[in-house]
Parts: C-alpha cells; structure tokens; sequence
C-alpha cells in the first residue's frame, strides 16, 4: 500500500516537471508512455535516494495525521478515561498528571513495564494512576481479570491492588485452585470471589473496557495515556518520565 501511494507520488511529481507530458501517461502513445517509464526507472535507479526522501514524507505525513486523530478521540472519551467509577485509581489522587494503563495480565511487555510503571509513580508522587483491565489474549487473560474486577467489588481498592500485583507476577495458570490459594493468602474467604467472577456486574466492566478500547482503536496492550499523549506500546522508564514532564510543560 505505501509503495503503491509512493510511486503514484513520484509519477505525479515527474509529470509536473516535464512540461511536454503534463497531460499524464493517458494522451501518450505506447512508444512515448514506455520512453517515459523509462527515463523515470534510470533516474530513480541512478538517484534511489529520492525513494527514501519520498517515504520519509509519507511516513511524516502518516504521523501527524495519527497524531491528530489520537488527540481527537481522547478528547471524545475524556471522560470514559479519566473518571470511571469502575477502574482503579492509585498513586496522588490529586496528581497534576494523570497515567491511564490498558493491560492484560498474560501480556509480556505488561510485565516488563510493571516495575518500571510502579516506579514511575512511587518516585514522581504526583501522579494519578488507573488501571484498565483489557483482557485481549485469551481466556486466562479473561479469568485474571474477572478475579482482580471480583475482587474490587467485593473488597475495595486495597484488595484489588494486591490482587493486580500477584497477577501481574503469576508464574502459574490462573486456575481455580491458584486463584483459590491467592485469595487465601491475601486474609479473604475464596469462594465469595470465585462465584462473583461470572457475575453480570464483573462482565459489565470488562465489557465497558473493551468498549472503550474499541473506541480508542486499542488493539494491543500495555496502552498508555498520559493526560494528552496516547502511547501504543511499551515505554522505558526514562520515555514515560520525559513524557510526563513534557505534558507539564504543557
């Protein structure tokens, strides 16, 4: 697709430059149209740098055009992101930043960015921090994260953070016998929490999410949102700490 919209480009370009042809390759003859082929294939073999040149452009234009449209659409779901009553809120409730995180619990870059993410917050301490449970990667990812949204029901915020963490770190498979036995090691009774896992209430909010992310155009995780700046993909620590500091700058 882009070398095709790269070449109509450089045609278009070549055209223009040749005043006998600025009519375009359709009032050539067969003889003129193959001459000028051609004359274009020696020059771009002679001069491939202009294929760089003109794929760069296109890259950039693509950029910005995303850009604007990512800003278009937090704008849109300003509020689904930054005040629902159904996702977790942690670090400075009061921060001045605030940092979104779709994610799934089988997600290995969700893994990598964990510590990293729990660094951000702790070391900045003005930060406002949510979490969005996007289960996109199978039906473990499913079951994670109807334990961790049961668990919050249940139990409050506390709760479900302890939760999150012994998910985010979970070696094994998030069977009932595991989910059982974190339950148990977190001081709360299981069985409550097992049954709520298939309830309507757990189902509406991973539903809502994946609404939300559908919306966004999320199709993989982690997701983040810094306030104005939509990141799809993992962040370095040091990337994530530039970016918050450039959303204060405004």
């Amino acid at each position: 697709m882009r070398f095709s919209r790269l070449a109509a480009l450089i045609t278009s370009a070549s055209l223009l430059a040749v005043p006998a042809l600025a009519g375009g390759l359709g009032e050539m003859n067969d003889v003129e149209r193959d001459a000028f082929r051609e004359e274009v294939k020696a020059y771009l073999l002679e001069h491939p740098e202009v294929l760089l040149d003109a794929m760069n452009v296109l890259q950039d234009r693509q950029d910005k055009a995303a850009a604007v449209q990512d800003q278009q659409l937090l704008q849109d779901h300003k509020a689904d992101l930054f005040s629902d009553a159904n996702s977790w809120v942690g670090g400075n409730p009061n921060g001045d930043v605030t940092v979104v995180e779709f994610m799934d619990y089988r997600c290995g870059y969700c893994r990598k960015a964990y510590e990293e993410v729990e660094e951000l917050v702790k070391s900045d301490g003005n930060i406002r921090f949510i979490l969005k449970e996007y289960p996109i990667l199978g039906d473990d990812s499913v079951t994670s994260a109807r334990f961790a949204v049961a668990v919050r029901q249940l139990h409050g915020d506390e709760a479900y953070k302890k939760a999150h963490d012994a998910l985010i770190t979970l070696r094994g498979q998030p069977d009932v016998e595991t989910l059982s036995r974190l339950a148990t090691d977190m001081g709360l009774e299981a069985q409550p929490i097992i049954d709520r896992m298939g309830s309507d209430e757990v189902t509406a909010v991973i539903a809502a999410n994946r609404d939300l992310g559908d919306k966004m155009q999320i199709s993989g995780t982690p997701t983040f949102v810094i306030d104005q700046t939509l990141l799809r993909g993992y962040v370095p620590l040091d990337g994530m700490r530039k970016i918050v500091d450039d959303e204060r700058q405004g």
